[in-house]
């Protein structure tokens, strides 16, 4: 029995690996119902409790939401993330809003000194995706349009540390913008990013920073007490 339960507890890591790999390359995105049980046992070739086993692992951290009845499904990428799925759910939108507006502006700042051609030549076509992308109507391809815009950004400041703390915040921040947008984009909600791209190409770090700051706040359907532009 010593040394079968350590090959038990190895394989059963195994297949953590290999379904946390799947949710961290993005072939099963957030959102999406994983394979079911049988299913996975027969892909993988290893036994159903292996599989219960490995699954649960990952619910308990955060990434996958068992669903009685319906399936389970990825909610989070990284550990990290699906804590602060957890934690935040429920969170203030103002809140939110002061966090992203930190976040973004600090990083706006940082990529208006730092970024490369590339990292523009990138902006400019997230830039014209999320025009596009408004243009459809369609709020879910918007919200993911605009949420891509927004984390290349934040790569563009070229820190590493507040690039993965912001893209594990992105799923929280994408559902807090995909519930204030609701089902229908309306015109006066709309909001140009195109200052911000141009004060980033032009170094400008102090306008960049200033036009970053305030998207947050101009997203909440009720101003607060500092105005929307935060």
């Amino acid at each position: 029995m010593a040394l079968s339960s350590p090959r038990r507890s190895a394989l059963s890591d195994q297949v953590i690996a290999q379904l946390r790999n799947q949710i961290t390359s993005g072939e099963w995105p957030v959102g999406s119902r994983i394979p079911t049980e049988p299913e996975l046992v027969e892909q993988l070739g290893v036994a159903r409790n292996t599989v219960r086993e490995a699954v649960r692992a990952l619910a308990h951290n955060g990434l996958l939401d068992i669903r009685q009845g319906s399936g389970t499904y990825v909610v989070a990428t990284s550990e990290l993330a699906g804590v602060m799925h957890r934690r935040f759910a429920d969170a203030d939108p103002r809140h939110v809003a002061e966090l992203r507006s930190t976040l973004e502006s600090s990083a706006a700042r940082l990529a208006a000194g730092r970024r490369t051609e590339r990292d523009l030549r990138q902006l400019e076509v997230l830039l014209a995706r999320r025009e596009e992308a408004w243009g459809t109507g369609d709020a879910d391809l918007f919200v993911a349009a605009d949420a891509t815009f927004h984390l290349a950004v934040v790569a563009a400041s070229h820190n590493d540390v507040l690039t993965e703390l912001y893209a594990d915040l992105g799923h929280l921040m994408r559902a807090w913008l995909r519930d204030d947008v609701g089902q229908e984009l309306r015109p006066e909600h709309h909001m140009d990013h195109g200052r911000l791209v141009e004060a980033i190409r032009a170094g400008d770090a102090e306008t960049a920073a200033r036009e970053a700051a305030g998207y947050p706040f101009m997203c909440l359907r009720s101003p607060g007490p500092e105005g929307d532009r935060g």
